[in-house]
């Protein structure tokens, strides 16, 4: 049930993890593209653009459980590549304590402020009770957003990227059942679709839990790596506490962005999240790079085979390229079909946000070799243990939306918002390419013999007998 990122050729091993993750990252946006394809065509633009007000916050908010989920796996992958099982398990159990913690405290506080963070972000009046609705019941589900993505993590760690992908399928097409059981038997609105939701995502994760308890022996603990371990929590909270920072950094320029984009009007609210669902499916190959680089790096790291890690980023990178060359010719040939799986065809505004909508989704696509690279290659830093280096690129990402978004979106506008997460990937990069050199660099330079060891076995072949 597990899979060694160790030995073999790099690309194969890497395009082999990266396929079945991006499978389940794809059923994972299925849920959100559900929501908006079903709100905006049975409950209306204005509906959809209310979804959409709330995206920065969700990402603030949720991409910051994803990223701690991700870090705490990352130990768990180090421990796996190394054969210290004992260790890895230990590491299993603290990060389910330490997530139940997180989680409960986090579904307090942004239940309790989750009007007020609206208010301050200058929702849209005809926007504001439907996005409240919507955003409150998707921070009630935090609990379960922890408790899927914590455990495919640690799945993932092991080197199975696939089992999990299962259980989303599943999730996927309860989520389309309950979508139309809400919204148009339950007559419950945005509501209803963040209901169904968090319903579908509980499914996910407690079937991922039960498949795990019964199918991986290797992940069962005995009462000794069951017990609370403050030096493991340490290591945990290293890994994971910057990861999740670096994603809820990135989302505080996220939010200026949205508070400049608000004060546009509703229309241009709309086209942004329109926009914005086209531009989270097509990105989901590259956040299943970064994935995979994470385990690969991690594993290798674990198993000081050093010298693989130059060759893993260089061949996830020309995937990345590739993809993205592809990506590009898709939208400038089909970004107004694209616009049409979420708007109706009898919406009074309809030419006017198709052609807003391509504009984003064409610029933001026309930049996504930088986005790839960002991917790449800040898990792969992370798996190599640099997690803190996130927080860096993710301040890096801030502070390029924040210009943007204080500065020359009231200057010029629309367009203006169109360059402002283009803008963030270059100045991440900027920071992240001599980074990744410099670590593993520092990696070789702390353990100079791993790299020969390696080295010497690919030279010094046995003789036949």
């Amino acid at each position: 049930m597990t899979k060694d990122l160790t030995s073999g050729s790099p690309m194969r091993l890497i395009l082999g993890f990266t396929l079945p993750t991006l499978f389940g990252l794809l059923f994972q946006q299925f849920y959100n593209l559900v929501d908006a394809m079903i709100v905006g065509k049975l409950l209306g633009a204005q509906a959809l653009g209310a979804v959409g007000a709330t995206g920065s916050i969700n990402f603030l908010v949720i991409g910051f459980c994803l990223g701690v989920c991700s870090g705490f796996a990352i130990p768990v992958a180090q421990r796996m590549g190394a054969k210290d099982y004992p260790q890895m398990r230990r590491y299993a159990a603290n990060a389910a304590y330490l997530s139940a913690l997180i989680a409960l405290a986090l579904t307090v506080v942004t239940g309790v402020f989750c009007r007020d963070i609206l208010m301050a972000m200058d929702t849209p009046a005809d926007l504001f009770e439907d996005a409240n609705a919507y955003i409150f019941i998707i921070f009630m589900g935090i609990p379960v957003v922890f408790l899927y993505n914590l455990l495919a993590g640690i799945i993932r760690s092991l080197g199975d990227s696939r089992t999990p992908v299962y259980f989303l399928a599943l999730s996927a097409g309860l989520n389309i059942v309950l979508d139309l059981l809400f919204i148009l038997a339950f007559q419950a609105g945005v509501a209803g679709a963040a209901v169904a939701t968090v319903v579908s995502q509980a499914v996910s994760g407690a079937a991922c839990l039960v498949y795990m308890v019964r199918k991986f022996p290797i992940l069962r603990v005995t009462r000794e790596e069951s017990r609370p371990d403050l030096d493991a929590c340490k290591a945990l909270c290293v890994m994971g506490l910057p990861m999740g920072l670096q994603y809820s950094i990135t989302a505080i320029g996220s939010i200026v962005l949205q508070a400049s984009v608000n004060a546009l009007g509703s229309v241009y609210v709309t086209a942004v999240s329109t926009g914005g669902k086209v531009y989270q499916l097509l990105a989901c190959p590259f956040d299943a790079m970064g994935a995979a680089m994470a385990t690969y790096c991690g594993q290798n790291v674990g198993a000081d085979r050093l010298d693989r890690l130059h060759e893993g980023v260089r061949s996830c990178s020309l995937l990345g390229l590739i993809y993205s060359a592809a990506a590009l010719l898709a939208m400038l040939l089909f970004a107004p079909q694209c616009t049409m799986l979420f708007l109706s065809p009898s919406e009074p505004q309809l030419e006017l946000l198709k052609g807003l909508v391509g504009q984003y989704t064409v610029t933001l696509t026309a930049f996504f070799f930088p986005l790839a690279l960002v991917n790449i290659l800040r898990f792969s830093i992370q798996g190599m243990g640099f997690s803190t280096f996130a927080i860096l690129a993710g301040v890096l990402e801030m502070i390029a939306r924040t210009v943007v978004g204080h500065f020359f979106v009231p200057a010029i506008g629309y367009t203006a918002a169109c360059f402002a997460s283009p803008a963030a990937w270059i100045c991440a990069d900027l920071f992240l390419i001599p980074a990744c050199l410099g670590c593993i660099a520092h990696l070789r330079r702390r353990n100079p013999t791993a790299s020969l060891e390696t080295l010497s076995k690919r030279i010094i072949k046995p003789a036949k007998a």
